[in-house]
Order: structure tokens, then C-alpha cells, then sequence
């Protein structure tokens, strides 16, 4: 609550950021955000894909008709500024959109942005995951589009965490409305079977994380094929190896699903190649890129 944030073109401390408590962000959930990593590079603080970032929140809003009136070029400049502000480097930048106020259900024709950041600590690398198949199934896109970083959206995926927590799971894996291998609740998921990756293909049914198109573009730069398709939960349980990635957890392995663990340890998997390679990229130590 001590931070510097930007609200509606001030720099302002977050205990003092004011919320119309009518709004319909607030009533109904109906807003978007995303996430951002940032990392002291071997050639400064960087943000990692920020334009990227702030495209899919521009689309975001545009599916559900939220109004975007802000320049994408200034945006980033502001979210290095709240960066400086806080004398934060390696961090998570939390760009969020809200509406203004509206208890009828309609199209809201005001919206607001907040960018905040703080530090927050990455995953173990070296700490793999048990999970479990949720019995919270990712939204239904003919409700609500999924492919959107809806905050709405994350009720879903709160229920899914909780759950799975409450059940001795460090994260579940939710399916889709046709029972086929989603995402987790705030990741991708990749699974390697016979030294191919794969992981579900673009489809209404999953967020298409910049992360996960990012691990794509990896794995291409090191011959490792990766197939994009439906996957049953059959699939993956008898996958060799799983991981989860986002700009969040960046890449973490899964050591186990409903309690079996996975045939090959992660350290010796895929997915550890991936970890390392994806964390040099980040920090600007390869040239992937000039690529990606």
C-alpha cells in the first residue's frame, strides 16, 4: 500500500487510490488486467514483452466493449516510470482497467486505468508441483469469452486454486467444456511424451498466454518439435513430463497429477531445457530474441 501507482494520468501512493464503489467492475467483475514481468538484465531493468502485454489488454477490452482511449507506447513508458518510482527491478507490473459506475447491465462508456508494481518472488526452479484434475471446469466460451483476461474470469480460477489447496494440491489442471485438457488456473500447460512437447491448440478455450507462445518459439530454436492439439486427460497422465508456464510462475515443472508422479523427473525433462533457456532469454543473456 506504500508503492507509487498510476491512476487516470497521476502518480499517486496506493493506500490513497480512490474506487467508485458503484462501479461495475466492482458489482460485476466486468474489467480486464494483465500481468508483467520485469528483470535487471545484463542491460537494465526491462520490461519482458510489454507491448505484447499491452495489446492483449487492448483486445481484452475491445471483446466485452470496455472503452480503450490510451496510447500503448505511452503506457509502457508510464510502467517503467512506476518501476523507477519504487526503485523496483526485478518485479510484476499489474496494468488494470476498471468501469465506471453502472447497475443496469449495460455497455459502460467510462474506464479507468491503474498500473502498480511490486516486488514478488519467482517460483523455485527447482520445486515441482503436485496437482489434480479440478472439478471446476474453465468458463464456457459461449458464455464469456475465455481468450480474454477478463476479471471476472478469475472467480473460476480462484474456486479452481482454492480447491485444489484445500485438497493438499499445490494446482489443479481444468479441463475444458468438451473434457479436454484446458489450463491451469493462471498458466499454460505443456506436456512431453516421447521427446515432443505438446500442449492444447489456440482454440476459445484457453487464454493464448504470451509465455506459452514465447516456450513455442523456444523449443523451435532447439529442434524440439512441439504439436498443438486437443489433449484427454488419458494423455496426460501418461505423459513422461509436464510443466506450467506464465509471465507469472514463468516455467515450473509438475512433479505429479492426482497423486502419481510423472515417469521422468523434471530436472531431467524438456521442460527443464525450456526453464533454463526461457530464464536466459528474460534476462537478455540469449539471442532468441531477434526471433521472438
Amino acid at each position: 500500500m506504500k508503492t507509487i501507482i498510476y491512476q487516470n494520468g497521476e502518480f499517486i501512493q496506493a493506500e490513497h487510490a480512490g474506487i467508485d464503489i458503484f462501479s461495475q467492475t466492482v458489482h460485476y467483475g466486468f474489467g480486464a488486467f494483465e500481468g508483467i514481468r520485469s528483470y535487471q538484465t545484463n542491460n537494465g531493468v526491462k520490461l519482458f514483452k510489454a507491448r505484447e502485454h499491452f495489446e492483449r489488454l487492448q483486445r481484452s477490452c475491445e471483446k466485452v466493449n470496455i472503452p480503450f482511449q490510451w496510447d500503448l507506447e505511452e503506457l509502457i513508458e508510464v510502467s517503467y516510470k512506476v518501476l523507477h518510482k519504487n526503485r523496483l527491478k526485478n518485479a510484476y507490473l499489474r496494468p488494470l482497467v476498471t468501469c465506471g459506475t453502472g447497475m443496469d447491465l449495460k455497455v459502460n462508456k467510462q474506464s479507468e486505468i491503474t498500473i502498480m508494481a511490486w516486488h514478488w518472488d519467482y517460483y523455485d526452479a527447482n520445486k515441482s508441483l503436485n496437482t489434480c484434475i479440478s472439478r471446476f471446469e474453465r468458463p464456457n466460451p459461449k458464455s464469456v469469452p475465455v481468450d480474454a483476461k477478463l476479471t471476472g474470469n478469475y472467480i473460476n480460477s480462484i474456486l479452481a486454486t482454492t480447491d485444489a489447496a484445500q485438497n493438499g494440491y499445490d494446482d489443479a489442471i481444468q479441463l475444458d467444456a468438451r473434457g479436454y485438457i484446458a489450463e491451469a488456473p493462471g498458466a499454460n500447460i505443456f506436456i512431453e511424451k516421447n521427446g515432443k512437447l505438446y500442449t492444447p491448440e489456440i482454440s476459445a478455450y484457453i487464454l493464448p498466454g504470451i509465455t506459452r507462445a514465447t516456450i513455442i518459439k523456444i523449443a523451435k530454436q532447439l529442434d524440439i518439435e512441439v504439436i498443438e492439439k486437443s489433449i484427454s486427460v488419458e494423455e496426460l497422465k501418461n505423459a513422461n513430463s509436464a510443466f506450467l508456464c506464465s509471465t507469472a510462475i514463468e516455467v515450473v515443472g509438475i512433479a505429479s497429477l492426482d497423486d502419481v508422479p510423472f515417469k521422468t523427473p523434471f530436472k531431467d525433462s524438456l521442460g527443464a531445457t525450456i526453464q533454463r533457456a526461457y530464464k536466459n532469454l528474460v534476462l537478455d543473456k540469449l539471442s532468441f530474441e531477434v526471433i521472438i
